[in-house]
């Protein structure tokens, strides 16, 4: 097992999500069969299931002695799955976690409706929460993540998006359900608003440092690690963070490559771009945000009372900078 190894993390929740997991289950069942199949089929692909971990250990580490943050882990993984395959069919992907995306195997148009059935059943589990701030957060959390998506949209094809937009279509996007989900454990456990805004930051930075290493193991990771394309985020012309740096800091061929690969997207240009990206150190300069990134989420776990949570917490943050998957 090596260092970075998710696995002592995963042991000390193992119950709890198991517990999530049968609950989605069950919350997934409709009497329309398809919808069955194809939730049944995202859901059991093999994700990390990072986001509903992430309230089991944030309700831990905030002392909640209930058990309701099963039910709100099960919101959160479904908000996430919903995303994913509106998100593939946006993207017209075919391959996510190394298998055939729902939208290459039931089509676009069956992806885009179980995606709408996911997040309205997310609502009717909001409401069986019962608590109105719990609802505020998560409706928040998911209008943030549709207006991200459409940020995303616009960036497409656009090389010259900076860095600063490309950074707010991350936290709007990817890092505020991590936001929710920390948050969350805080809210159910009734702690001041000054714990919640700290558990909150902790998953905002979290989720940032994730995305911007998904960014950098897109050009240096294999398709096996990655369950995708090495170049995919290229091929789809999105201007992520390493990218934009190589447009900064590489000469005039260098930038004008990369420029050129984002506006027309596909892999022609791969092997340039892929040589623009190490000549101008894009790769540890993403990192080196990541890692700040990654830093700044430890740093707000720090009023957190000490506890294995709040120790899995602080190591889910060192394993977001030092994975390769």
């Amino acid at each position: 097992m090596n260092e970075y190894s998710l696995q002592p993390v995963l042991d000390l929740i193992e119950n709890d999500m198991g517990s999530v997991n049968t609950l989605i289950l069950k919350k997934l069942h409709s009497e329309v069969v398809l919808v069955n199949q194809l939730g049944h089929y995202i859901v059991s692909s093999g994700g990390k299931r990072l986001r509903p971990a992430l309230v089991i250990l944030s309700a831990g580490a905030c002392k909640y002695e209930g058990d309701q943050q099963h039910l709100v882990a099960a919101i959160i993984e479904f908000i996430h799955t919903a995303t994913l395959l509106h998100d593939d069919v946006v993207d017209s992907s075919e391959l996510r976690r190394g298998k055939e995306t729902a939208n290459a195997l039931f089509g676009n148009e069956a992806s885009v409706l179980v995606g709408d059935f996911l997040y309205s059943r997310a609502f009717q589990m909001m409401v069986e929460v019962g608590q109105m701030r719990v609802m505020e957060i998560l409706s928040e959390a998911t209008n943030v993540i549709a207006e991200g998506e459409v940020l995303q949209l616009l960036n497409c094809h656009d090389p010259d998006t900076t860095e600063a937009r490309y950074m707010e279509v991350i936290h709007s996007k990817t890092a505020k359900l991590f936001e929710a989900a920390s948050q969350l454990g805080a809210v159910l456990a009734g702690l001041p608003e000054n714990t919640e805004r700290s558990m909150a930051a902790y998953g905002m930075h979290l989720g940032t440092a994730f995305q911007l290493i998904d960014d950098v193991l897109d050009y240096s990771a294999s398709s096996d690690e990655m369950g995708k394309n090495v170049g995919d985020d290229l091929a789809e012309g999105k201007p992520t963070l390493p990218l934009i740096y190589a447009m900064q800091r590489g000469d005039e061929q260098q930038a004008d490559v990369v420029r050129k690969a984002i506006e027309q997207g596909g892999h022609d240009l791969i092997e340039p771009v892929l040589a623009a990206i190490e000549a101008t150190g894009a790769i540890a300069y993403t990192e080196s945000v990541a890692r700040a990134e990654a830093k700044k989420a430890m740093e707000y776990l720090e009023p957190i009372a000490d506890s294995p949570y709040k120790k899995a917490l602080m190591a889910l943050a060192d394993f977001s900078v030092n994975r390769n998957f």
